[in-house]
């Protein structure tokens, strides 16, 4: 990391923890408020309503802050990076990397969400976001709830899992609000939009675009789903707790976010659904379930272990197929940026550590 960035770091890291005093597992790269003023007492603002239920912004009303633009460089004269914090659930803030290609006006852009747990740094790498860039696409990575940064303001005991329905539905209420937000900018392409999906992030992809038509293309790797059998067998679940997702509680309240449910309402949509079969994650039984759910023209791609999956990618392809799908490909224009220094990138799309 270069010493601009190690200083916006810190900053970064400063602000967090200055909003999130009761949060112990903040991680790096929260935005910095512009002034004091920004942080404001909770019980002062308008208190959001919404719908845990259902992954569709019906039954919700979000009342966003302005966002807060915590820093934009333009890097190596090959991508502008801009950090950018918004918020529409008091208290839960959401820190927004979007990654632009220089020299391309109003690219295509493609949502990066990762499965929990992640740590959103690969958005400060510089090979990582030149790869994300390449060909002309703008990227926008963001964190899911009670992940990282945005664990805060419950009990210990309570976690991803735990709190499943919430974490999904919120969560694609995210996707769908952050597709707001973007669409006021005026600096992307809202007509080619996709979203690649890691894991519980491929999860929130499937549910997110069944209920929003601008997500044109799915990139899905390992998705969770099949949540009686994902609750019995998946090793995300330790042992000790794995009996309370097993009670018809947990399971009503989980089962109207089950991408199985979901999928085939994604007819027409280009899917890509890969699947790592060593991976105990999503158990193989549920990974046959799940692809069974997707519709007929999805792809599937199958890899025997994580090693076939890593030797797939090697080459730096690993995220060609979600761009090729949105029918958009340009050699930037860099000349107003003087002279890149790139030499390409070395870090491969996803480690798939769900």
């Amino acid at each position: 990391m270069s010493t601009p960035y190690k200083k916006f770091h810190k900053l970064l890291i400063l602000s967090a923890a200055i909003i999130f005093s009761s949060t112990l597992f903040a991680q790096s790269a929260p935005a910095e408020p512009k002034t004091a003023k920004n942080i404001s007492n909770n019980s002062l603002r308008p208190k959001s309503i919404e719908d845990l239920g259902t992954p569709s912004l019906q039954g919700s009303d979000f009342k966003p802050n302005e966002p807060i633009v915590g820093g934009v460089d333009t890097v190596d004269g090959v991508y502008i990076h801009e950090l950018t914090r918004v918020e529409w659930r008091p208290g839960d803030p959401i820190d927004l990397y979007i990654v632009k290609p220089v020299g391309v006006k109003n690219p295509p852009v493609i949502l990066y969400l990762y499965s929990y747990p992640f740590e959103t740094d690969r958005f400060l790498n510089r090979d990582f976001c030149k790869f994300l860039v390449k060909d002309g696409y703008a990227a926008v990575g963001f964190a899911s709830a009670l992940t990282g940064q945005r664990y805060h303001d419950i009990a210990m005991k309570q976690w991803f899992v735990s709190e499943l329905r919430a974490s999904l539905s919120s969560t694609a209420h995210d996707v769908q609000m952050i597709l707001n937000y973007l669409a006021t900018r005026g600096d992307l392409d809202m007509d080619r939009v996709g979203m690649f999906g890691d894991g519980s992030g491929a999860s929130i992809a499937i549910v997110s675009a069944a209920v929003d038509p601008r997500i044109k293309t799915l990139d899905l790797l390992d998705p969770w789903g099949d949540w009686p059998d994902w609750a019995k067998e998946s090793k995300r679940i330790p042992e000790k707790e794995r009996a309370d997702y097993l009670q018809p509680e947990w399971q009503a309240a989980v089962a109207p976010l089950d991408p199985v449910k979901w999928l085939p309402q994604l007819n027409g949509r280009k899917i890509r659904m890969q699947f790592i079969k060593d991976l105990a994650v999503t158990p193989a039984d549920v990974q046959q379930k799940i692809e069974a759910a997707a519709p007929a023209n999805a792809q599937i791609v199958h890899y025997d272990n994580t090693a076939a999956f890593r030797s797939a990618v090697a080459g730096g392809t690993g995220f060609d197929w979600i761009k090729q799908n949105l029918q958009f490909r340009v050699v930037p224009d860099y000349s107003a940026a003087g002279p890149s220094q790139s030499k390409g990138p070395s870090e491969r799309p996803s480690d798939s550590r769900q």
